[in-house]
């Protein structure tokens, strides 16, 4: 009977969510709740295992996403995002666009939100288009292939970060072996995309009024040097820590620092504290306005978080209510890997869903018992529900939406492109799991 109630209360999502547009908030809570009182749960105890699973879902996360949502912004309203994507291409020429927008997209996405990052470069990507004559789609598709490989595989992107929380998995770890993925298969999708026959023959054409985002000129940009380090600051202290906690025993010194400072939440805020200066008065902008940026960035993270939180208290009502026990006995002798076991639940409730954030965590909670049962690597697991929840983004996506409104597509291009793109990114990163397991 667990395993009907789970279903039962994913089903509940989907009618709140699908048909009734109810937020992910509200529905995750709710099936919480549905699922708990069918376990038999008290409903005092019920109360407190919810709110115990939101504050131990938020807890280090509500920093990773606060110094990340405002780090992001600081960069864009500075024109230090408009400044990598520029001296990439300047750099790489014309032929190498593609590469250029895709390692933009790498930088920019690691620390920004996938529809924020999106609407910071698409006007340069109106640009190039322009000036070059070039097809839309064949500079478009490298860039928002990046920017979908960033959301699926690299902390401190909210959906990985999340499942890491979850999973009590390393963030570096998880940082570091997504690099190890995302870095093939980001470049093999983004350049073999646009080069498809069917893909080829599309030629969508800039829609009118999308491309008015502010275009900075020269001397209104920071440096390359002060753009980049603001952006990879993070991401180095991060992966120096993945390093020391493979290569140097626990007791070690510089590793116990290093837990410190390359810690997540340290490391944003570390870069974050940098680009205040800068990214500031060190380039004309006044602290205020640097302020500024940051409440802004604020403004629009409560439903992110408390989706976050809902799904915690969902994962939570599964282990305290006796689902998670009940699951792990069940698969226990399954003949399947966890690791594809995580990506197919994942995959199924993204294609019905919609949202990656709600699909990630529904997912995170119900693979839970699978993954402390498995015996691998729970970075390789966090990775592979990351990857499943990005498969098959269709029409109940507000980001398919989203690209194809911008890069002016008809229902049946945006199917043909994004979710193809999509698909592929999640199998192969799936297969790069596998393989990485057999080392690990």
């Amino acid at each position: 009977m667990p395993l009907l109630y789970v279903a039962l209360g994913v089903a509940l999502i989907l009618v709140l969510m699908i048909p009734l547009k109810m937020n992910g908030f509200v529905a995750l809570l709710l099936a919480a709740l549905f699922v708990g009182l069918l376990q038999g749960m008290d409903v005092n105890t019920l109360l407190e295992t919810i709110v115990s699973g939101i504050g131990g879902q938020v807890d280090d996360l509500i920093l990773i996403l606060g110094f990340g949502a405002m780090l992001g912004t600081v960069m864009a309203e500075a024109g230090a995002a408009q400044r990598i994507a520029n001296t990439l291409i300047d750099k790489m020429g014309v032929k190498r666009v593609q590469v250029a927008m895709l390692l933009a997209a790498y930088i920019l996405g690691i620390t920004m939100f996938f529809e924020v990052a999106f609407v910071l470069l698409i006007p340069l990507v109106f640009t190039i288009v322009r000036q070059t004559k070039m097809n839309l789609l064949w500079v478009a598709l490298p860039t928002v292939v990046g920017l979908s490989t960033t959301h699926s595989f690299l902390p401190p992107h909210p959906g990985p970060s999340a499942v890491a929380g979850v999973f009590g998995a390393s963030q570096g770890l998880t940082l570091l072996y997504g690099l190890i993925i995302a870095i093939p298969v980001g470049f093999f999708i983004a350049l073999m995309w646009p080069r498809i026959p069917f893909i080829k023959k599309l030629k969508p054409s800039i829609p009118e009024g999308l491309g008015t985002s502010k275009i900075f000129k020269e001397e209104e940009m920071p440096s390359f040097f002060a753009s980049i380090s603001s952006a990879l600051i993070p991401v180095a202290l991060m992966a120096v820590l993945a390093v020391t906690e493979i290569t140097l025993p626990e007791d070690n010194s510089f590793r116990h620092y290093m837990e410190f400072f390359g810690s997540a939440p340290i490391a944003l805020m570390i870069s974050l504290l940098i680009s205040f200066y800068i990214l500031g008065p060190k380039i004309g902008r006044p602290l205020s306005d640097v302020m500024k940026s940051c409440s802004n960035a604020i403004k629009p993270m409560g439903m992110i978080i408390l989706v976050i939180g809902a799904g915690g208290a969902f994962k939570q009502v599964l282990v305290d209510s006796g689902v998670a026990d009940y699951i792990q006995e069940l698969t226990s002798g399954w003949d399947i890997s966890p690791i594809v076991l995580a990506w197919l639940i994942a995959v199924i409730l993204r294609i019905a869903l919609g949202s990656a954030t709600v699909a990630v965590m529904t997912a995170a909670g119900i693979v839970l018992p699978i993954a402390q049962a498995s015996g691998i690597s729970m970075e390789l697991m966090v990775l592979a529900v990351t990857s499943g929840s990005v498969a098959f983004s269709h029409v109940n996506d507000p980001g398919f939406w989203m690209y194809k409104e911008y890069l002016n597509l008809s229902v049946a291009e945006a199917l043909k492109t994004r979710t193809t793109y999509t698909t592929a990114l999640a199998i192969l990163g799936l297969i790069g799991v596998l393989i990485l397991n057999m080392f690990l």
